[in-house]
């Protein structure tokens, strides 16, 4: 038998969110959600008008929402690259990025995701919140017009990524040992064995249509590469790099 990547997921779960003077996070499942921190995201960031960060509770899930872009989970890599070494997650709350442009322009709509939230995700799958789960509203307003190619999309990901890596960082440090579940993924070929491959594909037909892949952290924007720019050639992705969130879908 031969041995590819390991991969450890260390999960932390979060039981209280709330407003705060800070964006901060705790080992004990405290975290504190500071709105001010969106003026200084937006000095960045020329192709946004405006951001919006609020917390949604479980029960606040019958309103409005612009198009849902992304549901992201607070994970970081610890120790190795993306789908190796160690992570750690955060459980019970995710980052949700919604996005519209300033004439109401709904951003990478294909989906119709915009409309009343607990009607507009699918609750309880791989990769989306359960119902009982806090969420953390990152709603970009976008300058007119810049909705229709990669630039407006690309820097609303961007701007939840530097707000998602606050967060990361102090998730970096948590005590390794005071984490309430510990998932090790250790991947094994078998010689002589047939491989099995999925072929998965993904947005790339330009626009604001495309996927970025390899970035920093799990599910991050930062340091990934764009499909298109990768002239939609395919790659090669490991079962642990996948489980670990080496994909963001940018549409």
């Amino acid at each position: 038998m031969n041995v590819g990547s390991r991969l450890t997921v260390k999960a932390y779960p979060v039981t209280e969110v709330c407003y705060g003077e800070e964006n901060r996070v705790t080992v004990d499942g405290r975290m504190t959600v500071c709105k001010n921190i969106a003026e200084k995201i937006l000095a960045q960031e020329p192709l946004i008008k405006e951001i919006d960060i609020r917390i949604i509770m479980p029960d606040e899930h019958r309103q409005h929402t612009n198009t849902v872009m992304d549901v992201i989970p607070l994970a970081t890599k610890v120790l190795g690259r993306v789908g190796e070494g160690i992570t750690h997650t955060l459980t019970g709350v995710y980052v949700l990025l919604t996005g519209v442009d300033e004439s109401g322009r709904q951003v990478c709509n294909f989906g119709a995701s915009d409309g009343i939230l607990e009607e507009k995700i699918a609750w309880g799958r791989a990769g989306t919140p359960l119902q009982s789960d806090m969420l953390i509203s990152f709603d970009v307003v976008l300058k007119e017009g810049s909705w229709a190619d990669r630039p407006g999309p690309e820097a609303a990901h961007r701007a939840c990524d530097t707000y998602c890596q606050i967060f990361r960082e102090q998730i970096k440090k948590f005590n390794g040992y005071k984490c309430a579940e510990k998932h090790v993924f250790q991947e094994t070929y078998e010689p002589g064995k047939k491989d099995v491959y999925i072929v998965k594909e993904v947005s790339g037909q330009g626009a604001v249509y495309d996927t970025r892949i390899f970035g920093h952290e799990p599910c991050g924007f930062e340091g990934g590469k764009s499909v298109i720019d990768m002239g939609c050639m395919p790659a090669l992705v490991t079962p642990n790099e996948f489980r670990d969130g080496i994909m963001r879908a940018m549409d």
